[in-house]
């Protein structure tokens, strides 16, 4: 018996080591995130704008094609219609949508003002207060929301024009402007030609400004063009993403050119 053993034990280690390399092997699938799968959906739907609320539990999406509206209260719980274009009020940041349809009629009022989930404490730019008539029954939902910043501005970019003008390193210190912007959490980090900065980006639909900017404080040359491209960063209120570049512009007509470099 004893001639047996040491054969057995070269089984059984060679039986051992093919089931770690097998579990080694086996990866375990994991689901993406509620994060991602929203992130993708904007994409593939081009969503603008997400509202969501409690008790009952409901759901916005706003695309340029269509409005979405689910929710789990009995009776209301989808509501679907074409996109319109809000209107605004002259005096605050309030967009309203009015939509009907054969199935009844929903508004929709967009507050710019500071909103807290009660329910996952995460905080939101924009109260939201939908109200919602089905079969002559009317529904009110309050929630909050946010815009869907636009994912193409997530990258990094240097300053190639200002003001229609081509510019040189020359105009500024060792090199060129740059943002580094986070779409994802709206922020922003850079280099003003002169010295380092950052801030926020604040962003709707079609609008983007650049906000709550903060640089070190090194002494520029006289020639340096730091002081006229933080002006125009500033005052930008549109922007254009096409062929790798990032256009800037205000309503008085300043641009700021960047190309993508990453």
């Amino acid at each position: 018996m004893k001639k047996w053993i040491p054969s057995v034990v070269i089984i059984l280690l060679f039986v051992n080591c093919k089931s770690s390399a097998t579990a080694q092997q086996e990866v375990p699938k994991t689901e993406p995130s509620q994060a991602y799968k929203q992130q993708m959906e904007n994409l593939e739907q081009a969503i603008y704008f997400r509202g969501v609320g409690n008790e009952p539990e409901w759901s916005l999406k706003i695309a340029p094609e269509t409005i979405e509206f689910t929710s789990l209260k009995p009776g209301f719980e989808s509501f679907k219609s074409p996109h319109v274009e809000p209107v605004r009020a002259m005096d605050a940041n309030v967009k309203m949508y009015r939509v009907e349809t054969e199935s009844g009629r929903m508004s929709i009022q967009i507050m710019q003002q500071e909103c807290t989930n009660a329910m996952s404490g995460e905080k939101f730019r924009y109260k939201v207060k939908l109200e919602i008539t089905k079969n002559n029954t009317t529904a009110t939902f309050e929630g909050c929301g946010n815009y869907v910043t636009d994912p193409r501005l997530h990258d990094i970019w240097v300053l190639e024009k200002l003001n229609t003008k081509t510019v040189s390193v020359s105009d500024f210190k060792k090199e060129l402007p740059m943002l580094e912007i986070n779409s994802s959490t709206n922020n922003f980090i850079g280099f003003a030609g002169c010295n380092r900065m950052n801030g926020t980006i604040f962003f709707e639909r079609e609008l983007l400004r650049f906000t709550n900017i903060i640089t070190t404080r090194m002494a520029c040359p006289g020639n340096n063009k730091e002081a006229e491209f933080l002006k125009a960063l500033q005052s930008a209120t549109t922007y254009q993403v096409e062929n790798l570049k990032l256009t800037l512009s205000n309503p008085s007509g300043e641009k700021l050119v960047f190309k993508k470099v990453d």
